[in-house]
């Protein structure tokens, strides 16, 4: 039987190794969970918390500085901190001289990127598919909708060669995917105006951690590589679509829980080229943790699920009381409702196609799947899951949903 030692974990701690999320002691933002050695070493700990004493020698001198008494004192060895932590307290008990030091993740700072020198390098060649354009093409609808989310660029799925399903998720696939949507997407084409969201989480992390830190995250790609991939996979997606829209909108999720502030850098270029490029192409990069945008009287309010750095819990998949207050406030707070005919709310963060449209009378709640295949951590505690995207079509407030799957 293994031994496990009692330690606190923080909510994002305990789901990263699979435990069910207790609920945090008073005045503290941890709870009490008990450990294996391996479980300890996956979240950068000591394999045990083990105590080797060693001896503080305290000598009382008389005036004349000789020794009249001696006191042996035992101490336990120093906390090693882990390396992708810092310490931010040290405190010193005044009648014991016991030491307890706080010490958290280390906060990510972001490099500057040459976003000019990128910008160049993505308007000298234009790498798409080719697939010709239906000028007989029958335009019946107002305009259509691509929704794709999680992509997770660079993560890695079997870094450690024991997932039960080993996917790869270099960059050559992604460009697969990339592809295998625009296909899709024009052989479904049902008008001239195109709207494209990318609900969030397009990059699994930076420097190996989510925007919260606390653990390393198994990926294959540095930096560098994840930003000229996940910019590479938009520019694949817009340069395939260009000629067969006369007007093509994106949104970006650049709040989440994965990619943060390195979604945006990438997104921020993504919108200078294209917009540079194309006369008749939009961007909007969304930064708040809820958004929206009106096409015709349709709105749509959408979200990752999960925010960079407040919410301990987001979005579920299925909608609770609690979610449809918070999004009723956001339609009230900004007058979507008497501005709308129809309100759609979309998310992403939890790896489903779910789209309920009887929870609420107001709005209709969509989950979109990820594009990206499961984790090794999502396969050992969930299953394979399905991946995909999803086709809309819209004409007034008449719509249909068309998912596909990998």
């Amino acid at each position: 039987m293994l031994k496990k030692v009692r330690t606190r974990l923080k909510p994002e701690e305990a789901e990263y190794l699979g435990f069910k999320i207790k609920e945090n002691d008073k005045d503290r933002d941890t709870a009490r969970y008990y450990l294996t050695e391996k479980q300890r070493i996956k979240l950068g700990l000591p394999a045990r918390p083990h105590k080797r004493k060693f001896i503080e020698v305290i000598k009382k001198l008389d005036k004349n500085h000789d020794v009249i008494s001696t006191v042996e004192k035992l101490q336990s060895e120093p906390i090693k901190v882990p390396d992708n932590f810092e310490v931010i307290k040290i405190s010193t008990s005044k009648t014991t001289g016991q030491q307890w030091i706080q010490y958290a993740p280390k906060k990510v700072e972001l490099k500057d990127f040459d976003v000019q020198s990128i910008i160049e390098k993505h308007c000298k060649g234009i790498d798409a598919i080719n697939i010709q354009r239906v000028e007989n093409q029958t335009q019946t609808n107002d305009f259509d909708s691509l929704t794709y989310t999680d992509v997770h660029i660079g993560m890695d799925t079997d870094k450690y060669k024991n997932a039960m399903y080993a996917i790869d998720w270099n960059r050559k696939e992604v460009m697969i995917q990339a592809d295998y949507m625009v296909e899709q997407t024009i052989l479904n084409k049902s008008s001239d105006t195109l709207v494209v969201d990318e609900l969030g989480d397009l990059l699994d992390g930076y420097n190996e951690q989510t925007t919260r830190g606390g653990h390393k995250l198994p990926q294959n790609m540095g930096n560098d590589a994840a930003f000229d991939c996940a910019l590479e996979f938009k520019m694949r997606i817009l340069n395939g679509l260009i000629s067969h829209y006369d007007y093509i909108i994106f949104n970006n999720i650049c709040n989440d829980n994965h990619a943060g502030s390195f979604g945006y850098f990438i997104n921020s270029a993504f919108k200078s080229i294209a917009e540079k490029l194309y006369s008749h192409v939009e961007v909007n990069n969304h930064r708040q943790f809820i958004n929206h945008y009106i096409v015709n009287k349709v709105c749509f309010v959408i979200s990752h699920g999960k925010d960079d750095k407040s919410l301990k819990f987001g979005f579920k998949p299925h909608l609770d009381e609690k979610g449809v207050k918070k999004i009723d406030q956001y339609c009230k707070f900004n007058d979507i409702y008497s501005l709308c005919d129809l309100v759609v709310f979309k998310k992403g963060d939890s790896h489903q196609a779910l789209f309920d449209m009887c929870a609420s009378s107001d709005f209709i709640y969509n989950n979109y799947p990820a594009l990206s295949p499961s984790s090794n951590w999502i396969q050992s505690n969930f299953g394979l899951g399905r991946r995909g995207f999803v086709l809309e079509q819209y004409k007034g407030t008449n719509f249909s949903i068309k998912p596909f799957f990998n």
